[in-house]
């Protein structure tokens, strides 16, 4: 019986992640010739193309995406497998791919990234800021920051935080529009609708005191699939909208925004980080999980 060739396999996921062989091999440090025909090799054994190439431009086929989360499961299976072998002998080495919600990112992932990275110098970061839901293994993520609900139950989550969804105005929009004593008053005005939901502009909410709800269909004035593009608009008084408090407690510390009707709110959410299934995971990813989780056990919001 024939062995997988599972250097091929390996060589397939490097050079699907880099888009080019040259840049794989430079990853994998090993000649473009040798990334070229191990490629090849296995393409002959399949009996398929896996790359459609030309000059300018190389893509995955059909059977190349269908088989890339094999591909990068059998990589992140070796490496972890060869880091557990030398326990504690080697430090965190390598690059760890990440994709992370575009808002929560760039606001708070990043500001906590430098002294990891001053941390783990041998560790480098690809992350791809986006509120786009990946596939994890079949796009050779090694983590995911993701909010809300985990469809995917082969997946392993672990709890990063968690935040409120916050009724919030501008106190001169509140003045102009009046300060509403129920939710079903909001109807009547126009305000700020995410779209990257199931339902943009319906909102559930809770009171606080008699466990009440009241489910109340915004009217939106602007529509758009990434909240921070209505936080100008939101403190120059024209419109009120429902936000994550990770994007509006500084605002609200400051002044320049107010709580709508702070005895309801909407349920709280979780933000989860999520890596594929197999519980062997390379040094690198398991440095950034325990990092993350330790930067974000008391976050900004939570403070006051």
């Amino acid at each position: 019986m024939r062995l997988p060739d599972l250097e091929a396999w390996a060589i397939f996921a490097k050079v699907a992640e880099f888009g080019s062989f040259a840049r794989a091999a430079e990853d994998v440090q090993l000649s473009k010739p040798t990334v070229s025909k191990a490629v090849g090799r296995l393409e002959q054994a399949l009996g398929v193309a896996l790359f459609h190439r030309n000059s300018r431009h190389l893509s995955l086929t059909e059977t190349g995406r269908d088989l890339l989360g094999h591909a990068n499961r059998i990589l992140v299976e070796a490496e972890a497998a060869e880091a557990e072998a030398r326990g504690g002998r080697q430090r965190p080495s390598g690059r760890v791919r990440v994709a992370a919600p575009m808002t929560f990112g760039i606001r708070h992932l990043a500001p906590v990234l430098p002294e990891f990275m001053q941390r783990y110098p041998d560790v480098d970061l690809s992350i791809d800021f986006s509120d786009a839901v990946v596939d994890l293994v079949a796009d050779g993520y090694d983590v995911a920051l993701r909010i809300a609900a985990l469809a995917d139950s082969s997946l392993r989550a672990r709890s990063l935080c968690t935040f409120k969804l916050l009724l919030v105005a501008s106190p001169q929009w509140l003045d102009q529009h009046g300060r509403p004593t129920h939710p079903r008053e909001l109807e009547a005005q126009k305000g700020f609708v995410y779209t990257n939901m199931a339902a943009p502009g319906m909102v559930r909410l809770t009171h606080a005191t008699t466990g009440k709800e009241c489910v109340i269909t915004q009217s939106a004035r602007f529509w758009a699939d990434n909240s921070e593009a209505f936080l100008p608009c939101l403190e120059a008084g024209l419109g009120y909208g429902v936000f994550p408090e990770f994007m509006v407690w500084d605002g609200l510390r400051d002044g320049r925004l107010e709580r709508i009707l702070p005895q309801w709110s909407a349920a709280s959410i979780t933000l989860y980080l999520v890596t594929p299934a197999s519980p062997l995971r390379p040094m690198r990813v398991t440095a950034l999980l325990d990092y993350l989780a330790k930067a974000f056990e008391r976050p900004p919001w939570a403070l006051d």
